[in-house]
């Protein structure tokens, strides 16, 4: 691996995997909405930022994501759904990442491996889903499994030494997860980026459109 590209770069663990790839040698591209404008949220953003790249990336990495979005909490039962909050949520984690997947396949290199890793949350796995709750995320995440998953069969034809997943990076120490990290061990980003990075190391064709936790295992949908 050569060079990497991470969408997200800005965040916690976007930010971290940047440090990880510049400690393992790997010539990095990182952007972000803060830095660089760039809103998944909106194609046309998507297609600037990603159409301004040239040459290929060995990996793309997508980081982005959120929890709350405009004050709107996780909801605990149906009685706090929102109609707003639920479009929110699936802009912001399931068609955001499918819209830098339609962009930047293009920089994906057609002779040798690569790995597009997006991250996602083993909460979006409906089969272990045995708590609730949690409706838009777990939606959107469910969302972004499949987008993915449907994603890595059409690139597999075209680009067939690419693995295409989704990873659950575990909980991790950002303001992502304030409030919320007392429910599970937690470990800092840069923890979390060197584990991702284990994982990605790891990765081959023969994966491609699966969904993995921080250690390699595999997550059911």
């Amino acid at each position: 691996m050569k060079r990497a590209l991470v969408i997200g770069a800005s965040g916690g663990i976007g930010r971290a995997m940047l440090d990880r790839l510049d400690l393992e040698g790997i010539e990095a591209v990182g952007l972000s909405r803060s830095q660089h404008g760039l809103d998944i949220t909106n194609e046309a953003s998507v297609a600037e930022a990603l159409g301004a790249l040239e040459g290929t990336f060995d990996l793309i990495f997508v980081a982005t994501g959120a929890l709350r979005i405009d004050g709107a909490v996780p909801e605990k039962s149906l009685d706090m759904i929102s109609e707003t909050a639920l479009l929110d949520q699936y802009r912001v984690n399931a068609i955001g990442p499918l819209l830098v997947l339609k962009h930047a396949r293009r920089l994906l290199p057609r002779d040798r491996p690569a790995v597009v890793a997006v991250l996602s949350a083993r909460v979006g796995s409906i089969g272990d889903n045995g708590l609730g709750g949690w409706y838009g995320y777990r939606a959107a995440k469910a969302g972004v499994n499949q987008l993915v998953h449907s994603a890595a069969i059409e690139l597999a034809r075209k680009y067939p030494q690419l693995c295409c997943v989704c990873l659950h990076p575990g909980t991790v120490e950002t303001r992502f997860t304030e409030g919320y990290q007392d429910r599970h061990p937690t470990v800092s980003a840069e923890t979390a980026a060197r584990r991702l990075f284990e994982v990605i190391a790891a990765l081959d064709a023969g994966k491609t459109g699966g969904f993995f936790d921080y250690s390699g295992a595999e997550i059911p949908w």
